[in-house]
């Protein structure tokens, strides 16, 4: 039987807000494939063209969340998120 991980409370050692939680809960409802196309040196724009869920101020979209969410955070949490879930660049 194969433990289910709880990917939003990751990494547990970080004290995390409502906001920290959302992310990660949004990160893994991502597949694996989409997960392995990110490139960590892409631009900005071309992260946020991959994402395609990013407002025009440059701020993730997320529902419950009690701040912004701005791209140095977002591909932070990402290359955390994809380290967890085993996915190489």
């Amino acid at each position: 039987m194969c433990e289910k991980i709880d990917y939003e409370h990751l990494p547990p050692d970080e004290p995390m807000d409502e906001t920290d939680v959302s992310l990660r809960a949004y990160l893994a409802a991502l597949s694996d494939e989409q997960l392995a196309q990110y490139d960590p040196s892409w631009s900005d724009e071309q992260l946020i063209e991959w994402d395609g869920n990013f407002r025009s101020d440059g701020a993730l979209m997320l529902v419950c969340c009690e701040r912004d969410v701005e791209i140095g955070e977002y591909r932070r949490v990402l290359e955390q998120h994809r380290k967890h879930r085993g996915i190489q660049s």
